[in-house]
């Protein structure tokens, strides 16, 4: 009988931990090769952890809420599903692999902790407090048997991935905390000491702020928590710089107009003006490669490849960036085949982490929305991000052999948000102008 043991999978570069959302197979059940076994999270993106093989789930080795890293065994599958099969005794214990050992250095004991400590608490310390940090099976272990409440959990600085408590801080915590409930000298004046009933008195709980009756308070999901951490260090290092172009678009909106129908006979997708967009833009990056760059430090890291981001709302309001890999490499078909299949597996909850990962220039389509144009925050590290605005009939001024006329054309402003670090004021401008050259210089008679 063979057993076949479930990693947690490489979800792209600079991603090192996962987090388990939820177990969708509990041990002892049958599943079926690529039966999805459980959902996971990471800073950027939710996955779906599929079976590698068909057998029995016998043991799960993390609970749900638990951060794993990546390459570790997260469950081990029985694949001959007949013979009769036990859950591991481990598959429900609350205890990371992160935690000590046989084999693994036991950690400095901490000084014996006072009569106050040494009351475990005797409420439960949850998984996530009020800020919505996460704890460790460990950490909620010693803050029970130290006594240590959730509120004043939370108070501890944590030096893990996003402010997480570990095990040395929480234990270092502790440690002082003992020499501060220390006696105190015998040549300090002599302070009244609390009795033991005082000491082991659990603290206030923390004031739930009333904002009145007229507001309704709506707790950010983790998603929009993510977007407004990313926006927030995106505006406080960079330092932004917008400009601003109009084109005149009317020959691709006449050469859409006429091939769109033709287009999607014949590739299967519908012709947007997200692909052209895409084109131009891609093509300006090869002219102006310093714009497809970001800033490690003092160091400018130009990018070889042009892996364009396309910001897509989601449908319950929030934003994610799928990225189209190699964007100057492809033909129009390439492109609207990939802005097409992006957004729907966008709608759908389906990119995958490499989906988003890699992009070194963002488009983001305000037009959409009717915005005339926007002053779009920079993709952080990236040093650039293009708004495309609302293509509208427009009165110009026209230049013709036989004098100036006024006539109807499709135009659409185009607003390039740079990093001013890297790109001063004449490289934006000759990029944004190059991207309009491209889009006003459209062939209108060229074939699909």
């Amino acid at each position: 009988m063979a057993k076949v043991e479930v990693i947690m999978p490489k979800l792209g570069e600079s991603i090192i931990e996962a987090t388990v959302l939820k177990w969708l197979k509990q041990p002892g059940e049958k599943i079926e090769a690529d039966d999805t076994l459980l959902e996971i999270a990471t800073d950027k993106v939710d996955s779906e952890v599929p079976s590698p093989e068909s057998g029995v789930l016998v043991e799960t080795r993390y609970n749900e809420g638990d951060v794993v890293p990546i390459g570790e065994v997260i469950a081990v599958i029985e694949t001959d599903a007949s013979a009769p099969v036990e859950p591991s005794s481990t598959a429900t214990q609350d205890i990371p692999a992160s935690a000590p050992t046989a084999s693994t250095s036991p950690s400095p004991t901490p000084p014996a902790p006072t009569p106050a400590q040494a009351q475990p608490s005797s409420t439960p310390i949850v998984k996530r407090g009020s800020s919505n940090r996460f704890y460790s099976p460990l950490v909620r272990s010693i803050a029970q048997k130290e006594g240590i409440s959730m509120q004043e959990l939370e108070s501890i600085a944590g030096t893990g991935k996003d402010g997480r408590v570990t095990k040395n801080d929480i234990l270092g915590y502790v440690q002082n905390r003992t020499k501060t409930t220390a006696p105190a000298p015998v040549h300090t004046s002599p302070k009244p000491t609390p009795s033991p009933a005082s000491k082991a008195s659990t603290p206030p709980a923390a004031e739930t702020k009333d904002y009145g009756p007229d507001v309704e308070v709506v707790q950010m999901d983790r998603m929009r928590q993510l977007i407004a951490k990313a926006m927030q260090n995106s505006w406080q290092t960079i330092p932004h710089v917008t400009s601003y172009v109009e084109a005149d678009v009317t020959a691709i909106w006449q050469w859409r107009n006429r091939v769109k129908k033709e287009f999607q006979d014949k590739y299967g997708v519908k012709l947007t003006f997200t692909p052209i967009f895409f084109e131009a833009v891609a093509k300006a990056l090869r002219d102006f490669p310093m714009v497809n760059s970001s800033i490690d430090g003092d160091k400018i890291l130009l990018k070889k490849r042009v892996n364009i981001g396309m910001a897509t709302a989601l449908p319950n309001g929030n934003l994610i960036v799928p990225v189209i890999k190699d964007a100057d490499q492809r033909n129009l078909a390439g492109l609207a085949n990939q802005v097409n299949d992006l957004a729907t597996k966008a709608r759908n909850n389906k990119l995958a982490p490499d989906d988003i990962q890699g992009g070194t220039f963002t488009i983001t389509n305000v037009g959409s929305y009717g915005d005339l144009y926007g002053t779009p925050i920079i993709n952080f590290p990236q040093t650039a991000i293009l708004g495309t605005g609302l293509i509208r009939k427009m009165p110009a001024v026209l230049e013709t052999p036989e004098g100036d006329v006024i006539a109807i054309r499709y135009k659409m402003i185009l607003s390039l948000s740079y990093d001013h670090r890297v790109i001063d004021g004449f490289l934006g401008g000759s990029f944004a102008n190059k991207v309009k050259y491209y889009l006003e210089h459209w062939d209108i008679d060229q074939a699909i």
